[in-house]
């Protein structure tokens, strides 16, 4: 099937019957990584994110089409089931719907059209847009698309939507489109159920598998009327993407590529992003120019050392502290990252990622899923709280969340600490400090496995091939994360940097930080001075890895290796910590924050006593 051929089919899909009022609602369903929001962004000019991992669309996006009509997108399910809270999402948005876009893949049409089968049973107008076309002819699949279009009783229309390819005969056919005649599976059910009734049927586990053995029996029989694939005699076709894909897939040389990527990402992160970069931006930008000018301008307003002034432009200033944290620091390192992750999103390398991984991490109650927030988390533990969402269940979002907030360091923190190390011990001191925080990891999440309810989902998701990166979809994927995710996170940190000026002013700061100087003293073997970087540990993690930074040549090995794995395991930064509050609630929060305080001195007094009985460093 030559590109031609795919375009020429445009022109056969089944004539539409009904014309619709302009206003009505259009909702996008389909499976994972057929390619809905390529549609989306294309009907309405808006950019959305495209991902080839599952779950990237749990929110729903909306926007108008040329026409006006509102096209709300849902996210990548499988079926409607209310199995998970994607599927309830996308029912929920259906139900809503006027007329539905059904995207499917060409090149998986047996698994697409059983969710094509249960949006017929919704009895509303809906339209099949045939997606990915260019694979299909890759592939050497032909698909009759007049009787596929005459056996579901609805226009079927093949696009090639990354070229934007079939869009324009899509949003034609909308104006237009109606299903009143489809084929229901509830018309072959003995009492035809209404369309509702039939889907509440599905979610009885008795009547369930009937009913999917039904929609499976008739789907197998269609395709094997509409679909054909040419095989060249005597060996399968296999391109040279799927068998890239199953070369990662193997454990060996998938562990050594993870572990390849993994050091690259803290290369390009750790080191260049929050080591070269940030230094020009927060140093040299923020520090030498942007900071003076605000405090002089502040200065207009309020007089020196007076508490509106320390408020707004002092140590801990609301104007001043926030800029130069968001756009110094923050800005560049969630940039940057970013960037990486988007690159390996487009090439299809991260869900080949969460496979791997999976076995591991379905230990602690995760699955494969909780990789892609793990690995945020070394780039920002704030934007890796909010890339929670991915996970399937709340249960699998508290276990993420805590672990998140309590074990992994961010590379801002992770900064200071390379500096540090070779202070403490150099390769030694870091695998006792990647020991100890593995080991706080398997731990917590073993026990948060065993006392929350409920167990941890499978991952079920698709495995897209593996293609050359799309610049142009990683620049637009980039910044709209990027600017989504400092829209979330500044007016959180403008808030905490207010909270801790107000102490700072009225001096509970200063009370706070000798009221902790004994404790660092008798229990963590520490100087009284250290109980100042924990305090400003929890304005910011860097801060506290810097303070430890000045006090290093008052401190052993022993002592600077437990004050890292306390500062390491402290309560989070204010950003960090108003995000989970955010999206965990006032009561699961409180618990994490407290209990972080609690493990943090807890291991390092264990540590300490350790390493003084042990003379490891």
């Amino acid at each position: 099937m030559t590109e031609q051929t795919v375009i020429a089919g445009l022109h056969t899909a089944a004539a539409p019957e009904k014309q619709l009022p302009e206003k009505q609602l259009v909702v996008l369903a389909g499976n994972p990584n057929v390619g809905k929001s390529v549609f989306f962004n294309g009907f309405t000019g808006q950019y959305v994110n495209v991902s080839n991992f599952p779950g990237t669309t749990v929110d729903i996006p909306k926007g108008k089409l040329p026409n006006g009509r509102p096209i709300h997108d849902t996210p990548g399910v499988y079926g409607l089931s209310g199995m998970s809270e994607e599927e309830q999402v996308a029912e929920n948005t259906i139900l809503s719907a006027d007329v539905i876009v059904n995207v499917v893949s060409a090149i998986s049409l047996e698994r697409d059209l059983f969710l094509t089968q249960q949006l017929l049973d919704f009895g509303k107008p809906l339209l099949v847009a045939l997606n990915q076309m260019d694979e299909a002819a890759l592939l050497q699949i032909t698909i009759d698309i007049p009787l596929l279009s005459k056996r579901l009783g609805v226009p079927v229309i093949p696009c090639i939507a990354t070229e934007g390819n079939g869009l324009d005969h899509v949003l034609l056919a909308l104006t237009e489109s109606h299903s009143e005649n489809a084929p229901r599976l509830g018309n072959r059910l003995p009492d035809a159920p209404e369309p509702n009734a039939l889907l509440e049927l599905e979610k009885n586990p008795g009547e369930r598998m009937h009913i999917y053995g039904l929609r499976r029996h008739y789907i197998n029989a269609l395709v094997s009327q509409v679909v054909k694939q040419a095989q060249p005699e005597g060996k399968p076709i296999q391109r040279l993407s799927q068998a890239i894909g199953m070369l990662f897939l193997n454990p060996f040389i998938g562990l050594l590529s993870g572990l390849i990527v993994l050091l690259a990402l803290y290369q390009v992160v750790g080191i260049w992003v929050a080591g070269d970069l940030v230094n020009f931006t927060e140093k040299t930008v923020m520090l030498k120019w942007v900071v003076p000018f605000l405090k002089q301008a502040v200065s207009l307003l309020a007089s020196p050392k007076t508490p509106l002034f320390e408020v707004l432009a002092g140590e801990f200033g609301v104007l001043t502290m926030s800029v130069q944290y968001i756009f110094g620091v923050l800005f560049p390192l969630v940039l940057g990252f970013y960037i990486y992750i988007s690159l390996l999103e487009d090439c299809g390398y991260l869900p080949r990622i969460a496979v791997l991984s999976d076995g591991l991490l379905s230990k602690i109650g995760l699955n494969g899923r909780a990789v892609i927030p793990l690995i945020l988390g070394l780039g920002c533990v704030t934007m890796a709280t909010v890339s929670t969402r991915v996970l399937t269940s709340q249960r699998e979002r508290t276990i993420a969340s805590t672990i998140l907030a309590i074990t992994i360091p961010c590379s801002a923190q992770l900064g200071v600490i390379i500096g540090l190390m070779a202070v403490t011990g150099g390769l030694k001191a870091w695998a006792v400090y990647c020991a100890i925080l593995f080991t706080v990891l398997l731990v917590l999440g073993t026990l948060l496995n065993k006392m929350l309810p409920g167990s941890s989902t499978s991952l079920i998701l698709d495995l897209p091939p593996m293609r050359l990166p799309m610049l142009k979809n990683v620049a637009k994927k980039t910044w709209v994360r990027t600017v989504v995710f400092l829209k979330e996170a500044s007016p959180l940190f403008i808030l905490g940097s207010l909270l801790v000026s107000i102490l700072q002013v009225s001096g509970l700061l200063l009370t706070i930080q000798h009221a902790l100087a004994p404790v660092t003293e008798s229990l963590l073997h520490l100087p009284g001075a250290t109980a100042k970087a924990f305090i400003m540990g929890m304005v910011r993690r860097d801060f506290g890895a810097a303070g430890l930074y000045f006090l290093a040549k008052e401190m052993t090995a022993i002592q600077m290796m437990t004050a890292l794995i306390v500062i390491t395991l402290f309560v989070p930064c204010i950003a960090s910590a108003t995000v989970i509050w955010k999206e965990r609630g006032i009561r699961e929060s409180s618990i994490v924050l407290v209990g972080s305080w609690l493990l943090a001195f807890g291991v390092g007094a264990v540590l300490c006593r350790f390493l003084e009985w042990t003379h490891i460093l």
